[in-house]
């Protein structure tokens, strides 16, 4: 792996090193911090975790670039798998399409989850409507769910995706009636009493078989500060 301090890996001045959790000849996982998006918006970010990782890890490498295979939120972080190049990149999507990479997320949500366990199904709607024109209702989404600790005011859950919709967590679990702390878009701030300045998800594992020689491979990444932090002062 390039040192990501040596000077053919400089990253940008604006932001910091992305820290790499894995890698082998085909991929890399990496640490993404909260508040760095994956790829530019239609507002034309200059400073994505594509543009650095790329400026830190890929300089001079033969594999080319770094392409993110899947994606996580602005404000989501941790585990995010980018591969070596273009054909690696269709390797590991299809595994994603497949649902042979399992992801596994850390979740704060306001109030008293009711049951220790569960499965959340339903339809959602997309981003797009034309895009996901498969029923009037959106598209068919799938989560199990695990409570991992009580809080007085929220629930910390482990949530597992079966399929893999934008912004299906944040959406299944404010209809719950139990929106994620932090979350702006998908439930109202002031109807609750708890504040957080940001969504608070982490993908804290990314677990599959290696296509070459059918390993297991899992991932892990630790709750950040800020979340670590609030829940011990909560």
């Amino acid at each position: 792996m390039v040192n990501p301090m040596s000077p053919e890996s400089k990253p940008s001045q604006k932001n910091r090193i992305i820290p790499v959790l894995f890698e082998n000849e085909q991929i890399m996982v990496f640490d993404k911090p909260a508040g760095l998006i994956v790829i530019p918006s239609p507002k034309n970010e200059a400073v994505t975790l594509v543009s650095e990782v790329n400026a830190q890890y890929a300089q001079g490498a033969k594999f080319g670039r770094l392409h993110p295979c899947h994606r996580l939120d602005r404000d989501t972080s941790g585990c995010i798998l980018f591969a070596k190049g273009k054909k690696n990149q269709q390797m590991m999507m299809d595994l994603f399409k497949r649902h042979q990479i399992n992801k596994t997320y850390l979740a704060f949500v306001q109030g008293n989850v009711k049951n220790q366990k569960g499965e959340i199904r339903g339809f959602i709607p997309g981003p797009d409507r034309v895009k996901y024109r498969t029923s009037d209702k959106g598209k068919f989404a799938h989560s199990t769910y695990r409570v991992i600790q009580r809080k007085k005011q929220f629930t910390i859950v482990e949530v597992r995706p079966i399929t893999g919709r934008t912004n299906q967590i944040r959406i299944q679990f404010s209809r719950m009636g139990h929106p994620l702390l932090g979350d702006r878009k998908f439930s109202i701030a002031k109807n609750y009493p708890l504040k957080f300045k940001r969504t608070a998800l982490h993908a804290a594992n990314l677990r599959w078989k290696n296509p070459a020689d059918h390993k297991t491979i899992s991932v892990k990444s630790n709750l950040p500060n800020d979340m670590e932090v609030f829940c011990a002062s909560n």
